[in-house]
């Protein structure tokens, strides 16, 4: 038996087991909800927060009176495997049916292990790491009762202003695809341990271009740049199975998305063959109404129609369908397909065989917050740091060299893990202050000078307020004394994240002013941004000796930093948003369609009647892709197999990178592809590759691709998916634009 029989025989035997557990679901359901009464399967689309419940009075909580009669099928937010368990014991034995509840939380990043927010994840393009951090964030909900994650957020995001920039992958559809799949692979496995946990794909869609980048704000946008540019990471989520869908608060074709039948049903069900459930973000159903489209009941009503399953915390559901039954807006039938989407997922995870599978109270005490868990999340969080600026090589530091450490965010314990921790607990993570223990400290300066602004921005993650004065006397006081400063600025955790949009980019006033002290004083200064999004930094590029981009690094940020400052490990982080010279570029994205009337990348002097602005250049401060190491890469030209290629055929690009300097290091490898010429315009240069190697000091490898036709292919006017021939610019390097390039034509 050769090896192409054995792997069609193990398909073959894997489609009749995946059949025959189909079947014995479906038998399953069949026969429960033939006993169930209409209110009963309206129940199951009833998603409720929690709340603070203890569990000797869960029962007496709205939350566990609903449960008890029926019209609650889920909660979420609600932390503690005893909590938990005192719900799932009402809902398996206070009801007729004993259904168990499907238990939810925002387990975006980590659970008490906190691992770099989504962006920063990003930016390691190290897609095994990205699995783990799944992985090991289910293993720890999972252990304290959680079976569901709203996780990923895969919105493709240009505009840095808007703040859930910080839950996604960046701006590249390519790069947002492969984790998107990685991160539903890492969280469900195939359910059958109790450390999987269902994924939940978030957007659901287009919430990443919210017009000015502002929270709940319009979104309109033709469909060929839906489907080229936007649906890709959701697309390859659903390919990899994810179990659930949230719709986004946002308008499709002016109704939003959470009664789009177009987008639900047509698309989600009907083309991408997507078979779990969709619940509405928070509210979202009762929001309706602001959006102009009538009241409770006939948007319920709407809602469910076009394909949305359950409702999260409005109680449209549970409040009006059987009215509208009663009048004929929706059918029993309408009912029932959603109730069967509910209890088919809450079956896949095993919870009808035992409902306290993710109940083992053992598990809370051994599998949270292990050493081993902060040791991955310190490893992974250094791999996500990007090295912006390091002139005259002052990075890494010596250990000989004494050190002031200023800044708003150097002590500050719950601002290092990031917006979006529902179950963090920080008492438990060391501030960069303790880490580093640097000869000198200080605050320096508040965040913002505003107290109103700066506690907008908190979210209950505040940093003690000081005269600003006094703090940059004590800052100089540390710094003059010092051999070199470290100043720790930027964002706060919750500047970025949900309502969070900023219509500046720049570093907050008072940081402002206190880094330019810092830099008057002729020490070198060492700046450490953290943020959320990209941020405008072109001053500081300017003037400022070394930039790293440190984001938020979770838990064990603090460690990390202190890794790559001193070179224990050597930073390789690459952007995956560009960073603007200007908030005024905004947005600001690699992979934009040509104008008519260009001018030349880089440019610096401004051409009349040419696409560009009259007082800052077009391109990004640092483009999308870059970073730097503490050695350097050089590549070789590019090899093609052949300068030819057939539609169905495919050709190998390959490099030769090799490590010139002298430290082991690790590079991401990029490849782009642009399409001259084509039935609609195309993009400049799209990701359609990377790779990350590892290299010694000296050390050469080949590094190949293969550029098949799927690679190549786009959505023309007509949504048709194409690939036309012609020819192609192929890149390969180090950024969206440091690269070598060749040309291949497609026949």
């Amino acid at each position: 038996m050769n090896k192409k029989t054995i792997v069609i025989l193990a398909m073959s035997l894997l489609a009749i087991n995946v059949g025959a557990q189909t079947e014995q679901m479906n038998k399953f359901i069949d026969g429960l909800m033939s006993k169930m009464t209409l209110r009963e399967k309206i129940g199951q689309l009833n998603l409720m927060v929690a709340g603070d419940i203890t569990t000797g009075g869960a029962m007496d909580t709205k939350v566990g009176s609903g449960v008890a009669d029926g019209s609650i099928g889920g909660v979420f937010n609600v932390k503690g495997v005893d909590k938990i368990r005192a719900l799932q014991d009402i809902a398996v034995k206070k009801t007729k049916h004993g259904i168990p509840l499907i238990v939810g939380m925002d387990v975006v990043h980590g659970y008490e292990t906190i691992f770099p927010i989504p962006l920063a994840l990003s930016a390691s393009w190290d897609l095994q790491a990205i699995e783990r951090c799944a992985q090991i964030s289910a293993m720890e909900a999972s252990a304290d009762g959680i079976n569901w994650t709203y996780s990923p957020m895969v919105d493709i995001a240009l505009d840095q202003r808007w703040g859930r920039v910080s839950e996604g992958a960046g701006e590249d559809p390519y790069l947002g695809s492969r984790i998107a799949e990685t991160m539903v692979r890492g969280y469900q496995g195939d359910y059958s341990k109790n450390y999987n946990i269902m994924a939940c794909l978030k957007h659901f869609a287009l919430y990443g271009a919210v017009e000015s980048g502002k929270e709940y704000n319009t979104v309109d946008m033709s469909k060929v740049r839906m489907y080229n540019q936007y649906f890709p990471p959701y697309k390859a989520a659903v390919e990899a199975g994810v179990g659930s869908v949230m719709s986004s608060f946002n308008l499709i074709d002016g109704i939003p998305a959470t009664a789009s039948n177009w987008l639900l049903n047509e698309v989600l069900r009907k083309q991408w063959k997507f078979d779990g459930f969709v619940v509405t973000d928070y509210g979202s159903i009762g929001e309706m109404e602001a959006h102009g489209l009538g009241d409770l009941k006939s948007n319920s009503a709407m809602a469910l129609k076009a394909g949305t399953d359950m409702d999260m915390c409005s109680q449209g559901f549970i409040k009006t369908l059987e009215q509208s039954v009663n009048d004929g807006s929706v059918s029993v039938s309408d009912i029932d397909t959603a109730c069967r989407r509910v209890l088919e997922a809450k079956y896949k995870l095993g919870l009808f065989q035992d409902p306290y599978k993710y109940l083992d109270s053992k598990r809370r005490k051994k599998e949270i917050f292990t050493q081993q868990n902060r040791d991955e999340a310190r490893k992974i969080a250094a791999e996500t740091f990007v090295l912006l600026k390091n002139k005259d090589n002052i990075l890494p530091l010596k250990h000989s060299q004494k050190v002031a450490l200023v800044g708003p965010l150097a002590d500050s314990r719950i601002n290092m893990a990031g917006t979006w921790c529902v179950a963090y607990t920080p008492d438990r993570y060391s501030t960069l202050r303790e880490i580093m223990k640097p000869d000198y400290y200080a605050q320096g300066s508040n965040v913002y000078a505003d107290e109103a602004t700066q506690k907008a921005g908190e979210f209950g993650k505040s940093i003690k307020r000081i005269n600003d004065a006094a703090a940059l006397k004590e800052a100089l006081d540390a710094a003059n004394k010092a051999d070199v400063i470290v100043a720790a600025l930027g964002e706060t955790a919750e500047m970025s994240g949900e309502c969070a949009s900023r219509s500046d980019l720049s570093l907050p006033d008072v940081q402002k002013n206190l880094l330019k002290e810092l830099v008057a004083t002729g020490k070198p200064v060492i700046l450490l941004n953290f943020s959320g999004r990209a941020t405008e930094m072109k001053w500081e590029s300017e003037n400022v000796d070394a930039i790293m981009n440190v984001w938020f690094g979770g838990s064990e940020t603090a460690s990390a930093i202190c890794d790559v400052l001193y070179g224990d490990v050597n930073p390789s982080g690459k952007l995956t948003v560009s960073m603007p010279q200007s908030t005024g570029q905004e947005p600001l994205y690699y992979n934009h369609l040509p104008t008519g009337r260009p001018v030349a990348e880089n440019s610096k002097s401004f051409v009349k009647y040419a696409s560009n602005y009259l007082d800052v250049r077009n391109d990004a401060l640092y483009p999308f892709g870059y970073g730097l190491s503490y050695t350097t890469f050089s590549y070789s030209d590019i090899r093609l197999s052949s300068n030819e290629m057939t539609r169905d055929g495919s050709i190998k690009a390959t490099v030769t990178v090799t490590n010139t300097g002298n430290r082991d290091g690790d590079e991401i490898v990029q490849l782009y592809i642009h399409d001259k010429v084509a039935s609609i315009s195309r993009p400049v240069r799209e990701l359609k590759g990377f790779k990350r190697i590892h290299l010694k000091a000296g050390e050469s490898k080949e590094v190949s691709f293969d550029i098949t036709p799927d690679l190549l292919k786009f959505y023309d006017v007509n949504l048709k998916e194409v690939l036309e021939p012609g020819q192609f610019d192929l890149m390969i390097g180090t950024s969206s634009l440091n690269n070598k390039s060749t040309l291949f034509t497609v026949n």
